[in-house]
């Protein structure tokens, strides 16, 4: 058994409105609260009609402010994106109205297109290239002031906000054994640097302030209904979504569909159910067979599942689903 979490997108469904999908992410956030979930995380993404949490910190206030207990926060903040002192003010403003419950989460990708970053960032490479130092500086920002110091996140200094390090790649493996922080790696864009990542990770991670030992979240899709049909039914919304995104064909987030065979060609469907081999997907018995193994090969700490399913009821009824697996821990 380990603790299970959330990463939810705040899809805009197809047929749906952004207001809809804030609304749809504060139910699935109280149900996951309910079930005993540990967190429920937000995504930064840009650009991206079938995505709504854009402003990520606006986003985890929303759902904030619906629940009491489970933890909230970012998976990730897309750090380059942003100056250290404004993810450090947005964060420490967090931690003031809900104390003890939200956790800072840090990816380094755009989590959008290259014109959209540039947009965002203006300086590409000095975004990436800064991303160490940055991670540093933040940590900087959220210590106790010092008496002389010039800069100052108010609210941000003396915030008690766990930062982890979100990746999909060996260098974030590499930098969060470095740092000595929690580190969570997304199965479901990069599964074959998986098992590697996690190995670097534990094999040379540093004992920090923050943490004395590895501690390995591991982010999958996920998609449970009552039968194995109904579950592969509702993640045909996740495999169009990703062929889309190869096509650069940009559009709310589609129904699902009776048969995939006439929407995608021969090889974007082997290139799809390559890059999501290690999503659950099926009836409670499947999915606790596919999960249990999962969990055995990574020896993950716990299990952060990304639901992407267009019926915010099937949505619902995934996560009830889920929380019934024997794998499930239930937090404290």
């Amino acid at each position: 058994m380990v603790p299970f979490s959330i990463l939810d997108l705040s899809p805009v469904a197809e047929g749906s409105t952004v207001s809809q999908s804030f609304e749809s992410s504060k139910r699935m956030a109280q149900k996951a609260e309910a079930l005993g979930y540990t967190r429920f995380w937000l995504a930064e993404h840009h650009g991206m009609p079938g995505i709504a949490s854009a402003a990520t910190a606006v986003v985890i206030g929303h759902v904030g402010a619906a629940t009491s207990r489970i933890r909230i926060g970012s998976g990730g903040v897309m750090l380059p994106n942003h100056s250290p002192l404004v993810i450090a003010e947005q964060f420490g403003t967090l931690e003031a109205l809900f104390p003890g419950r939200v956790d800072l989460g840090l990816g380094r990708a755009p989590g959008t297109d290259m014109r959209t970053a540039q947009a965002l960032r203006r300086n590409l490479d000095a975004g990436a290239q800064s991303f160490p130092n940055d991670i540093v500086e933040l940590q900087h920002l959220f210590s106790p002031a010092d008496e002389n110091q010039s800069i100052l996140a108010v609210p941000g200094n003396g915030a008690k906000v766990p930062i982890w390090l979100l990746g999909s790649s060996l260098y974030s493996a590499h930098l969060a054994a470095m740092l000595g922080l929690p580190y969570a790696f997304a199965s479901h864009f990069a599964p074959e640097a998986l098992l590697d990542a996690v190995a670097i990770y534990r094999d040379r991670f540093t004992p920090s302030a923050t943490l004395d030992k590895p501690y390995v979240m591991v982010g999958v899709m996920g998609s449970a209904a009552d039968t194995d049909e109904e579950a592969q039914y509702h993640f045909t919304s996740a495999q169009q979504q990703f062929v889309n995104l190869r096509r650069n064909v940009r559009g709310p987030f589609p129904r699902p569909r009776k048969d995939m065979d006439d929407f995608w060609t021969p090889m974007e469907k082997l290139n799809v159910e390559h890059t999501l081999r290690y999503a659950v997907v099926g009836s409670p018995a499947t999915a606790e067979a596919k999960l249990s193994q999962f969990i055995k090969d990574t020896e993950a700490d716990e299990v952060i599942i990304s639901m992407p399913i267009h019926d915010i009821e099937a949505r619902l009824r995934s996560v009830e689903l889920f929380a019934q697996l024997p794998s499930f821990k239930k937090a404290a």
